[in-house]
């Protein structure tokens, strides 16, 4: 009986191993003739390691860029553009001071209608003073009524990709506004003095070509459903783009069933080392059911992140589900990584908070629990982590750069993986909350041979 308890398991592993490599292999383009399963593993692992070293190389240029605001600055606008400013200045702020290693310029392009003649358009070069930026703001923004309700839109999007020194690797558009271009394709029902559409002949789909050569990542933040229409046609030229809802009328979030996914975390440090750990552990599955917001609150390079409420046995718990930009309905790999970090990191912090607290080191590393959801609804896959109320996440160090702020509890943590695995990882670029006395990491991990 126990044999074949055992052979079972055994069969069910290999099956397993043999569906995430073909997954793995189809989602990487790299389809090997190698036929062992252990070849299989090294190859793409050698591949995989390839891929990495590449990325790091442009990670000093990701991390240059220019961002640019494009706001709707019409009459229209009024109840809304001192709170758009708000936002803006925020935003910028916010990058300035949680990303000591990023180096960016900001600008701003404003426009208004044909009918404000020379205020049409109204634009501050890219500036890496964030002070200039902030007087040029306040003082100089306000809004300007006109004479029908949609917009220059396409004109102002035009100056900003055309007209602004764009020169970073890295280029972001954020674009807020409450009214649709002129023409019928746009709106209908709004009275439109060009209902043929721009006047100077932009189109859709000439400006936003020009802004995909330029390599401009385009955002939205949207004040209310008159750009629905816009924003479909948007999408059909340049596909899926984030879209930040600023509405304040309220939302219901979806109703959702799915399943958790999650790992036996490893307990030693042999099972750390073992290539092969993650790859023979069967998953292990729990029913959820939960209400997914329908915007993300924040979006990153990689990744856009949704509250949600776990809903199951009358409880009510909050969490954050992360959605990856670039991949694709139904793939797990990119997912299955983030649970199998967060159980290597959560194995160091153990160990570490145990030999800390024998030389009186009060301060504790926790990593937050990180598992795969898959939403049947959908059949989309998300990494879900559990929300910390009352916090404000921060960069605490990053892979490259200097540590403008020395936090010694993480960098002894940091310093502790490297001589623990005898330089075969280091646990850091860490990013999380202070608790008090005791602190949450949600971590990436940096796996460096030396």
């Amino acid at each position: 009986m126990n044999q074949k308890i055992g052979n079972n398991c055994s069969a069910n592993n290999i099956n397993l191993l043999e569906e995430r490599l073909r997954r793995y292999e189809e989602e990487a383009g790299q389809i090997s003739n190698i036929s062992t399963l252990t070849d299989r593993v090294s190859y793409l692992r050698k591949n995989r390691e390839n891929d990495v070293s590449k990325a790091i190389i442009n990670i000093e240029d990701s991390m240059n860029f220019d961002l640019c605001f494009v706001l709707d600055c019409t009459g229209s606008m009024s109840p809304y553009i001192e709170a758009a400013k708000e936002h803006i200045l925020k935003v910028a702020g916010y990058v300035n001071s949680n990303n000591s290693n990023i180096k960016f310029r900001v600008g701003f392009c404003g426009y208004r209608d044909h009918f404000n003649r020379s205020d049409r358009l109204q634009i501050f070069d890219f500036t890496n003073s964030l002070e200039k930026f902030k007087t040029y703001i306040t003082n100089k923004v306000t809004a300007i009524s006109n004479n029908d309700e949609p917009e220059d839109v396409l004109g102002g999007l035009n100056a900003a990709i055309t007209e602004m020194t764009w020169s970073h690797a890295t280029r972001i558009l954020i674009h807020i506004g409450d009214a649709p271009p002129h023409g019928r394709r746009f709106n209908t029902g709004l009275f439109d003095y060009y209902p043929d559409g721009d006047p100077n002949g932009l189109t859709a789909e000439r400006v936003l070509k020009k802004m995909q050569l330029k390599k401009i990542l385009y955002y939205f933040g949207k004040i209310n459903a008159s750009t629905d229409v816009m924003l479909n046609v948007f999408s059909e030229i340049i596909g899926e783009f984030p879209v930040f809802d600023l509405m304040t009328t309220g939302y219901n979030p979806e109703k959702k069933t799915g399943k958790l996914l999650h790992y036996i975390p490893p307990k030693t440090l042999a099972e750390i080392k073992d290539e092969h750990y993650f790859i023979h552990s069967s998953l292990i599955e729990q029913d959820i059911s939960f209400k997914l917001a329908p915007q993300p609150f924040s979006v990153s390079a990689e990744r856009y992140a949704y509250f949600a409420l776990d809903t199951g046995l009358g409880r009510a718990n909050k969490l954050v589900i992360k959605k990856y930009h670039d991949i694709k309905i139904g793939t797990i790999e990119r997912y299955l990584e983030s649970v199998e970090i967060s159980n290597v990191a959560g194995f160091f912090s153990t160990v570490f908070n145990k030999e800390a607290k024998r030389v009186d080191v009060n301060k504790k590393v926790t990593f937050i629990d990180v598992k795969v959801l898959f939403d049947k609804t959908d059949n989309t896959y998300y990494s879900v982590e559990e929300y910390i109320d009352n916090t404000e996440f921060k960069k605490f160090n990053a892979n490259s750069g200097l540590i403008t702020e020395f936090h010694s509890v993480l960098e002894a943590f940091a310093h502790f993986t490297y001589k623990y695995t005898e330089g075969y990882l280091v646990v850091y670029d860490l990013q999380g909350v202070d608790l008090h006395n005791e602190k949450e990491w949600d971590s990436k991990m940096f796996f460096g041979k030396t």
